[in-house]
């Protein structure tokens, strides 16, 4: 099976690095960027590929001249070693190959809200979009903020790939240290929710002009041209669903308007995208969620410098590190953890 895998690896790789230096295809920009993607999604299982042939042959060739001349230490710790790459480059190409989550190409919005806590949940929440900001610049995304109030933002992440990254921020974030706002030294614990929705494009969600409420009113926001002094701040309601959007911090109605309107469109999409899982058997329900915004996913520990996902057992004790932006240990467990979930339903189906 392993065998009929790497061919198959081996042959669209192949067809995308052919592509990749068409003509045709290069002149045509959406085309030569989903060809793009491809060949960059395969880049890493053909890697693999390569390797397991090389441990292959050298298990082989190993093989071959223990049978003709006889027991020999080195040949036979040579072909242990070359048995024991290939099942770890098969593992490894069965989970490069696992069937990807269909939104992992797309951008990201992120909102965060302070939770349970008071002032110190609304001074966490600023703490975590810190976070996501500075991990954003490392990743080289480009990172827009849509709103920002005390305890409560919103912005968008563009960048290759980027929901497949932050999808499994989504969730409660727990803190537990001394706050700012505590003169008596004590621990408290405190809580911020993420919601993390993948950025639609219009094609993608319909939405009926009439079921839409949309008010205009004056900006409350911080002064400035224009703020404050006309209607320029934007209120839509969608009807059949409830979801109320206001959006204020550009100047402009129609960018305000524009804004309020792709995040309706997310939220749609990811509450249709959630009827779709719940309609899932609890056996097949992701033990790595895309973030349900009531389960307590990840706790910093400020005084042992500790930061735990729970999803996955996983301890790390570079808090400092992690809430500058240095995300990558936690981020690629997570990603591994879905793999091999997504493999083994794979193997069930």
């Amino acid at each position: 099976m392993i065998e009929s895998l790497v061919e198959q690896i081996e042959a669209r790789f192949t067809e995308a690095e052919a592509q990749m230096g068409d003509p045709d295809v290069i002149s045509d920009r959406e085309r030569f960027a989903e060809v793009g993607r491809s060949y960059n999604r395969l880049a890493p299982a053909a890697k693999l590929a390569e390797q397991w042939r090389l441990a292959q042959s050298d298990a082989e060739g190993a093989k071959e001249l223990l049978e003709e001349g006889g027991e020999d230490a080195d040949l036979r710790a040579e072909l242990e070693d070359a048995r024991a790459r290939i099942e770890r480059l098969e593992e490894e190409i069965r989970l490069a190959m696992v069937e990807r989550d269909p939104n992992d190409d797309k951008n990201v919005i992120v909102e965060i809200r302070g939770g349970a806590g008071g002032d110190e949940a609304a001074i966490w929440a600023g703490d975590l979009y810190r976070m996501y900001q500075r991990y954003s610049e490392r990743l080289g995304f480009k990172s827009e903020t849509m709103s920002a109030d005390e305890g409560a933002y919103t912005f968008e992440v563009k960048g290759d790939a980027a929901y497949s990254i932050f999808k499994f921020e989504g969730g409660t974030h727990r803190v537990q240290r001394v706050p700012e706002t505590e003169s008596q030294g004590r621990i408290h614990t405190s809580t911020a929710t993420v919601a993390v929705l993948p950025e639609v494009e219009d094609v993608e969600v319909e939405i009926n002009q009439n079921d839409l409420q949309i008010d205009v009113y004056r900006s409350s926001g911080p002064g400035g041209q224009s703020v404050n002094t006309t209607d320029s701040a934007v209120r839509i309601t969608h009807k059949p669903s409830g979801i109320v959007i206001s959006m204020q911090d550009e100047k402009s109605q129609l960018q305000n308007r524009e804004r309020a309107m792709k995040l309706l469109r997310a939220k749609l999409y990811e509450a249709e995208l959630q009827k779709q899982q719940d309609a899932l058997s609890a056996e097949r329900k992701s033990q790595v969620g895309t973030g349900d915004r009531a389960e307590k996913i990840r706790t910093y520990n400020y005084p042992q410098r500790r930061i735990t996902d729970h999803r996955i057992g996983l301890t790390v004790h570079n808090l400092e590190a992690v809430l500058g932006g240095e995300m990558d240990e936690i981020s690629a467990a997570l990603q591994d953890a879905e793999k091999r979930r997504r493999l083994e339903e794979q193997a069930v189906g």
